[in-house]
């Protein structure tokens, strides 16, 4: 069990109310694949998995390691695995985990298991490349895929299914709908020569918002669902989902002249109260955060972060709050809070949500 005093808290009812704010956004008719992959965007995917797995239709996430945490922790939905890798085909398949297949290596490594398996029917999944250029076949592919697939029983398309490369960015426009354009007509080209329909999917959260056109068969929901659209109108339609907290450990009175922290990298010109927080770059706090550089929160008041970012603490200036040790810290609270650590940190959401270690404890509110 984890006791550690920092932790991050998800706030149950707004992860429902996001998920209903993208489902008022799509037809009845097209399915939810929520990604929790990466722990769950940080927050916990077994926690997320279990509380939301009546709402939604599938899961995925990116490796085959983090599918089978789900199947054992009895989770019964099925599970799209992003990025498998060769090695962990006979692991996946023994989990009854879909596979993304997007090369020929992979996919010519899993019908040959496929077939010493004797499978049937086995859901697949084909990744095409429209643009973003990290995995996938291209369209000069699908003949050959065509021709390894349309004859074989052991497995079935599950889906066919691309990445937008910029859908939060409008400037990009044309080259989304290119992207999307083009998907299309490879779908099509599946279509002609496949006796049955497999499901298509293209559109992340953004793609949602902005190509509510190109729904197809299945959205995938990811950022979205923890409470960050692709622009601040959008984050603000959002209900903000997870509050990261911790407690003073320890206040000092520290002279004029004394240093604090490694490096002696912030010294003293007055007499000031510092407090000792439990939480380092070992937890995902950055150390451009240090220095001044961002505050938190004590009984309501902004305490900068004074000295270096220690591995398992901070220290922050509390001369002109009033507190006491075991006083809650807020590290942040709300969307507009984690945006400003991130743009501090020089990053962006995904990293900040994804970067908290395991030993911060999750605890879901319901």
């Amino acid at each position: 069990m984890n006791n550690h005093v920092t932790f991050l808290e998800i706030d149950g009812k707004s992860l429902k109310y996001n998920l209903d704010y993208f489902k008022n956004k799509i037809e009845n008719d097209t399915k939810i694949l929520l990604v929790v992959k990466a722990f769950g965007y940080g927050c916990d995917a077994i926690k997320i998995a279990k509380y939301l797995e009546n709402d939604i239709d599938y899961f995925a996430v990116a490796y085959t390691d983090e599918g089978i945490t789900l199947r054992k922790a009895g989770i019964k939905k099925p599970i799209l695995v992003f990025h498998p890798q060769i090695p962990n085909l006979y692991l996946l398949i023994a989990h009854q985990l879909e596979p993304t297949l997007y090369s020929f290596k992979i996919l010519n490594a899993f019908l040959e298991i496929a077939d010493s398996k004797l499978l049937l029917n086995y859901p697949i999944h084909i990744k095409l490349n429209t643009g973003l250029n990290r995995i996938g076949f291209s369209h000069n592919d699908v003949p050959m895929i065509l021709s390894n697939l349309t004859a074989n029983s052991h497995v079935k398309i599950a889906s066919l299914f691309s990445h937008l490369a910029a859908s939060e960015d409008l400037e990009e426009k044309e080259f989304t709908t290119n992207q999307i354009n083009n998907f299309a007509v490879i779908v099509k080209q599946f279509y002609k020569h496949l006796t049955y329909r497999p499901l298509v999917h293209i559109l992340n959260t953004s793609g949602v918002v902005n190509y509510p056109q190109a729904q197809f068969d299945m959205v995938r929901l990811g950022i979205g669902l923890y409470g960050f659209g692709n622009d601040k109108k959008e984050t603000n339609q959002l209900k903000n989902v997870v509050s990261l907290k911790s407690i003073i450990s320890q206040i000092h009175t520290i002279q004029p002249g004394e240093s604090i922290g490694y490096n002696r990298a912030f010294t003293s010109n007055k007499l000031m109260r510092t407090a000792t927080v439990p939480i380092g770059h070992a937890d995902g706090i950055s150390r451009k955060l240090g220095n001044t550089n961002h505050t938190v929160m004590v009984n309501g008041k902004k305490a900068p972060i004074i000295g270096n970012v220690c591995m398992d603490m901070i220290m922050i200036d509390v001369t002109n709050i009033d507190c006491n040790e075991t006083d809650e810290v807020i590290i942040f609270n709300s969307q507009e809070m984690l945006l400003e650590m991130a743009t501090k940190a020089e990053t962006i959401s995904y990293e900040i949500l994804t970067g908290f270690s395991n030993r911060i404890k999750r605890l879901l509110k319901y």
